[in-house]
């Protein structure tokens, strides 16, 4: 119907029209575009069909390439209603027509499931969106958040470091203790969760509460505290867990430990859509609304490399700590063989730490053959010629694959920074063309669904301590915990 050529621009349209105008503007100039049949004989009717053909054909991409970023736009629906009547009233005239009004029928089919089971837990992306225009930063919110809604949410041990939990927003008190009890192996009928406002005022939360919502209503973060024979609450001291730690991952098998983190990472970068690349790049406001899933991986690479550091440093005995680095550099070179670019870095960058690097007394008995892997896991993280290393290396690797985001981020706002969105009031499409190839990549990497399955007994086990990492957040924290364990000479 289109030229391959003539596609990739309507793609280059749909990608990013929202930086120059708001959807209802799209859905009137469409409108205007769909010619009503005509009497006056002024076009001829191939000329006609040809017309209506193309603007059903630009709505049938649109909605395809939206999904759900789109189902909750009145003015949408109400577009789609009108243009679905006109094709009834015009397909006895143009039976060429009778084709697209299929598609039509199951556009709104697709719309009507989503009116009536808007909150399905089967839904592929559970994290929700937000429709938006950038032209206007017009935003429709949801009223309320859907309990079957998953997110990461932080349940702090310390000032420092915490627990990520990745649950739902019905999860009770006592389900999100009993995570935190096994990651930080503590007795958990000696722990209570408790919420603490930023003016510091602390509300115990009960068995059977909804922990991250009544988090979310106060706006409060999520403390365990211990409490003793008297019920009395007491905080953990910085650094207390440090004492009777067992080194759990020095047991677990390392390309199994790759597998759970390349399939974790996978469920949220298989629910990002493109448009959030978009939307991350030309809001100005630093607000997350339109960027969950993007923003919920970001987070999650920043806190795989927390995470490394955090294991490493709270590991008191050298020849473990030892163990702990040859591990990770395993769990690297794997996560690479695996195609998971971003835990890749994330660990690469975890070891680079400088609160772990000079750990000169364990570096130095490391053997030669993991310094040798580890020196040339590092060189793919140079970047030096814009990341030439990296970018030959995931270029030659087949789909599916997880690109390091905040490179591809930076691809993108470079594009951004560097050229004009309008000239002489006129939209600067070349510059638009570049932004929607940059983001078309995550296409090729998606191209195929990752069959990597984690036999169940070790999934089964696996499972908790990938989605619930323990980290401490705070570099100065880190550093002072690096200090003691190999004090300055």
């Amino acid at each position: 119907f289109l030229s391959s050529c003539a596609e990739t621009l309507l793609d280059d349209f749909l990608l990013t029209y929202t930086v120059f105008m708001t959807t209802d503007d799209l859905c009137q100039a469409l409108l205007r575009q769909y010619p009503f049949i005509n009497h006056q004989g002024k076009e001829n009717d191939s000329d006609v069909s040809c017309r209506k053909r193309k603007v059903l054909h630009l709505v049938s991409q649109w909605t395809s390439l939206y999904k759900d970023w789109l189902h909750e736009d009145e003015h949408l629906k109400q577009f789609l209603k009108t243009i679905y009547r006109n094709v009834l009233d015009d397909v006895y005239e143009y039976p060429i027509l009778e084709k697209d009004l299929k598609e039509f029928q199951k556009i709104l089919g697709v719309h009507r499931r989503h009116t009536v089971d808007e909150y399905s837990p089967h839904r592929k992306n559970k994290t929700f969106f937000h429709q938006f225009s950038l032209k206007e930063n017009w935003l429709q919110r949801r009223g309320t958040m859907n309990e079957t809604e998953e997110i990461f949410c932080r349940v702090y041990i310390t000032e420092h470091s915490y627990v990520s939990v990745k649950a739902q927003v019905s999860t009770s008190a006592l389900d999100i203790l009993k995570i935190v009890a096994e990651k930080i192996q503590y007795v958990e009928e000696e722990l209570v969760l408790v919420t603490v406002t930023f003016s510091g005022e602390k509300h115990e939360l009960q068995p059977n509460d909804l922990a991250i919502s009544k988090s979310l209503e106060s706006s409060s973060r999520m403390f365990v505290y211990r409490k003793d024979l008297t019920d009395s609450l007491h905080p953990f001291g910085e650094n207390e867990e440090l004492q009777q730690r067992s080194v759990r991952i020095l047991g677990i098998n390392t390309w199994d430990l790759a597998l759970e983190l390349t399939n974790f990472d996978w469920s949220l970068f298989n629910a990002i859509h493109e448009q959030e690349l978009i939307y991350f790049t030309f809001s100005r406001q630093g607000s997350t609304e339109n960027t969950e899933n993007l923003s919920l991986l970001l987070q999650r690479c920043n806190e795989v490399q927390l995470w490394v550091a955090t294991e490493i440093l709270l590991c008191s005995q050298l020849c473990k700590r030892v163990q702990l680095v040859k591990k990770f550099i395993k769990i690297a070179a794997h996560c690479k063989a695996q195609r998971n670019l971003n835990s890749f870095f994330a660990i690469v960058m975890g070891l680079n730490t400088a609160s772990v690097s000079r750990l000169s007394q364990t570096w130095e008995k490391i053997p030669g053959k993991f310094r040798k892997l580890f020196a040339e896991l590092e060189s793919l993280t140079d970047p030096s010629l814009n990341h030439k290393a990296y970018r030959d290396a995931f270029k030659k690797m087949k789909s599916p694959k997880i690109p390091f985001m905040p490179l591809l981020l930076k691809d993108v706002t470079f594009i951004h920074e560097g050229n004009k969105t309008f000239l002489d009031n006129l939209v600067n499409f070349e510059k638009l063309h570049m932004i929607a190839d940059t983001v078309r990549s995550l296409r090729h990497c998606r191209n195929n669904q990752l069959g990597n399955e984690v036999p169940s007994k070790e999934h089964h086990e696996l499972k908790p301590y990938v989605h619930h990492l323990h980290v401490i957040d705070n570099q100065q924290a880190l550093f002072e915990l690096s200090q003691r364990i190999e004090p300055r000479v």
